[in-house]
């Protein structure tokens, strides 16, 4: 008999199990929204997410090591061999993850463009004038926040107060331990929009999380670039000045805005939009079909 395991940590999509030397992160069939787990299972929707941030991992390696150590069953316990857990899991390097989320921004949109209506900035940074909601920043923009509990809203920060956090972790490492995480996240960002474009896809913004290795190193851990986790835009049709069309949950978002009463349960035909969105992403950005 295989031995079972249980989730040492559960988000709102996510598992993570622990294997001894390494841990095992299935991304599920669930779907967030406003930090609320919908009552949906999207299928097939963690699989999608799985080899997207697979493909992701592969073509950043050379700017950031990253913690993905396999995608095939076969590295893995036989428990999670079986059809519950089939294209969702990656197994992955230990980390002591950083409690800082790493949020680019390239375009101005969400509540980027709330703030800069307000008073002109974004998480504190000032912007040029003049504006269009959706319209490409001159540069991406860097705009941590906290990174909480499940439940709880994550915080924006300064990039000073990232410094701060790390520094009461780690003393007199904080500065230069936000400092990379900060650089990469930009370097990965510009690495990553700029191939989307030549697919066809505008990469709004995103978020990356970070760990330190055994060694003391910044690795790139969590997921990557995939619909949950950014705004993803189609190249075609794009046109500043209003809220774009987009492959990622911003779908799921604009529904319930606009069904406040309908107690987090998607009808059918959402449910069906948001997965083939998913899959025409994916294979807009790698150019294989979704198996």
């Amino acid at each position: 008999m295989s031995q079972e395991f249980k989730p040492i940590k559960e988000g709102k999509v996510r598992q993570v199990y622990d294997i001894g030397d390494s841990l095992i992160i299935v991304a599920t069939d669930r779907i967030s929204a406003f930090d609320v787990i919908l009552k949906n299972i999207i299928a097939e929707k963690g699989a999608v997410l799985t080899k997207m941030s697979r493909f992701w991992f592969d073509f950043t390696k050379e700017i950031v090591p990253n913690h993905m150590l396999s995608t095939d069953a076969a590295d893995m316990p036989e428990f999670f061999r079986t059809e519950a857990f089939e294209g969702k899991s990656m197994k992955c390097k230990k980390l002591k993850m950083l409690p800082v989320e790493c949020i680019v921004r390239g375009y101005i949109t969400g509540t980027g463009w709330e703030s800069y209506q307000k008073n002109g900035h974004v998480c504190g940074i000032q912007l040029p004038d003049g504006l269009r909601e959706s319209d490409r920043l001159p540069e991406p923009i860097y705009t941590p926040t906290t990174k909480a509990e499940l439940g709880l809203h994550d915080e924006h920060i300064t990039f000073e107060q990232s410094v701060e956090i790390l520094e009461k972790l780690f003393p007199g490492k904080g500065a230069a331990y936000a400092e990379r995480i900060r650089d990469c996240t930009v370097a990965l960002y510009k690495k990553c929009a700029e191939y989307a474009l030549s697919r066809h896809i505008i990469i709004a913004d995103t978020k990356f999380e970070f760990g330190l290795d055994e060694n003391g190193e910044i690795v790139l851990g969590d997921e990557m670039l995939t619909p949950d986790s950014s705004r993803f835009w189609p190249l075609d049709g794009y046109e500043p000045g209003k809220t774009q069309p987009s492959f990622d949950k911003q779908f799921v978002r604009d529904w319930l805005k606009q069904n406040p009463d309908s107690d987090y349960l998607l009808p059918d035909e959402v449910v069906e939009k948001t997965v083939a969105k998913y899959k025409e992403a994916y294979e807009l950005l790698t150019g294989e079909k979704y198996e």
